[in-house]
């Protein structure tokens, strides 16, 4: 069984879902090793002084907030709805999403004025409120706001609600309640978040550079190829492989040039096709498993 030593970082990760998955993958990208035992919610790291401890999403910018755990991986949404400071390490890139005021399609409603002084149920009450208080003011109106933990979507549905504040991915869920956005709240994805005056600082920063360097490898792919000795064919290639910073250029002893460049992995198919187009020979492209910029 595992035991937490007192002074390890403490680092909270989504107990399970979809965002567990991205974060445990991320994880292991970046060289954060653990073991977790079946039904354990704690694990310590095998090569850093921390102990990784599995938290609901929700709760996790509280545990942070609040000094219980140095480190942890939630939502923007949920940090802005707890309101508790902490400090925004770096943003992920993954669950991202919209907190959106959604009403009936029956309904017709186009102006979200429409919706001030009437029944909202959603799972953000403080971030609903603040929405909804510039237009109460304004209208000279008091919306009523109901919490509820899950199926906000059904709210109006059962006659509970004239409309709901609940996240949009791709919108399924929405659409199959007939459901449609008004108005948008927050965008939110995945972020990093610490206590700012967490003691372990030294650990916080090196997750950022391994984090960082995961996440770029997943970004980007290293194309190489050979250019040959045509300062025209030169100049052109590297105008279209700059890399980063810039592309490594290695001269060859037929007067040519070796060439390596990272390039977007997105983008990578049309950059070999202007690459052959511009006299660039023997093009290859390598995935990164990971790196440090």
């Amino acid at each position: 069984m595992a035991t937490h030593n007192p002074d390890h970082c403490l680092f909270a990760v989504p107990k399970k879902g979809r965002l567990h998955e991205k974060v445990t993958d991320m994880l292991k990208g970046a060289g954060v090793e653990y073991h977790r035992e079946p039904r354990l919610d704690i694990a310590l790291c095998k090569d850093l002084d921390m102990t990784m401890v599995f938290l609901p999403a929700s709760d996790i910018s509280k545990y942070v907030g609040e000094g219980n755990v140095d480190i942890g991986v939630t939502g923007v949404d949920i940090v802005e709805e707890h309101g508790l400071e902490v400090e925004r390490v770096m943003d992920l890139g993954f669950g991202k999403c919209r907190l959106c005021v959604q009403a009936p399609v029956t309904s017709q409603i186009t102006d979200i004025k429409a919706l001030a002084g009437k029944r909202i149920v959603t799972s953000f009450p403080s971030l609903t409120k603040k929405f909804f208080d510039p237009l109460d003011a304004e209208m000279g109106v008091t919306t009523s706001i109901r919490f509820v933990s899950g199926s906000v979507e059904a709210a109006c549905g059962l006659g509970l609600a004239d409309a709901v504040v609940d996240l949009v991915e791709t919108g399924t869920t929405m659409k199959a309640a007939g459901l449609e956005i008004v108005a948008t709240v927050l965008e939110t994805e995945s972020v990093l978040i610490t206590n700012p005056r967490t003691k372990h600082k030294d650990i916080v920063d090196l997750l950022k550079h391994r984090i960082e360097g995961y996440i770029t490898s997943k970004k980007f792919v290293m194309v190489s190829y050979n250019c040959p000795p045509d300062p025209a064919v030169l100049e052109a290639v590297t105008k279209i492989t700059p890399g980063k910073r810039s592309p490594t250029i290695t001269a060859l002893t037929d007067g040519g040039h070796a060439i390596s460049s990272l390039v977007k992995k997105k983008e990578i198919v049309k950059v070999m096709d202007d690459l052959h187009n511009a006299g660039a020979q023997d093009i290859l492209v390598f995935d990164l498993a990971n790196s440090r910029m």
